[in-house]
């Protein structure tokens, strides 16, 4: 028995040593075909080279599609008879009907009406605050912290400035008080 134990074990320490030898000179063979095959060939890019010209040949044609829209008469439904105009001769006709038309103010402004109490026996009474929202005066709110309604606006849009030059023709006015702000 202890000549197959040595004998095993002759073996088993030879194996490891030509198996890693076999191993290396195997990819050193296989890097060497990879070499002669890949090395010479060519490296174009001819592939990105025809899509690129694809992608300006279409391109081209969108762009002539749309400047014929853009500059030409056509029918967009024949049964509603809608027409396409070119866009100089539509301009055209906008402005001229535009100029045609006065203007004319948008909605009517209204200003609120001051509230008359009845006056009884023990004078007039004061009135209740919900009435203030009736009537058109704004409700208080705050302009600065965290519950703000102005919080993620911009200066500008939170105190425009308005300037009204008064002229000695025109009565001086006194701008209106921004919300939460005393006028000056």
């Amino acid at each position: 028995m202890a000549d197959a134990e040595s004998l095993r074990q002759a073996v088993q320490s030879r194996a490891p040593l030509s198996t890693w030898l076999g191993v290396v000179l195997l990819l050193m063979l296989f890097g060497v075909i990879v070499l002669a095959v890949v090395g010479p060939a060519s490296r174009g890019d001819d592939y990105e080279q025809k899509r690129a010209k694809a992608r300006e040949e279409k391109l081209k044609t969108l762009r002539e599609a749309e400047a014929k829209e853009l500059t030409t008469y056509g029918w967009i439904d024949k049964n509603k008879h809608v027409v396409r105009l070119p866009i100089d001769r539509a301009i055209e006709l906008t402005v001229t009907e535009l100029a045609r038309k006065q203007p004319a103010p948008a909605y009517p402004i209204a200003t609120p009406a001051a509230p008359t109490a009845p006056s009884g026996p023990a004078g007039p009474s004061p009135a209740p605050a919900s009435s203030a929202s009736a009537r058109g005066t704004p409700k208080a709110t705050s302009t600065e912290g965290p519950k703000s309604e102005n919080r993620s606006q911009p200066a500008a849009a939170v105190a425009p400035v308005s300037p009204s030059p008064v002229t000695p023709s025109s009565p001086a006015r006194t701008p209106l008080p921004v919300q939460g702000k005393a006028p000056p």
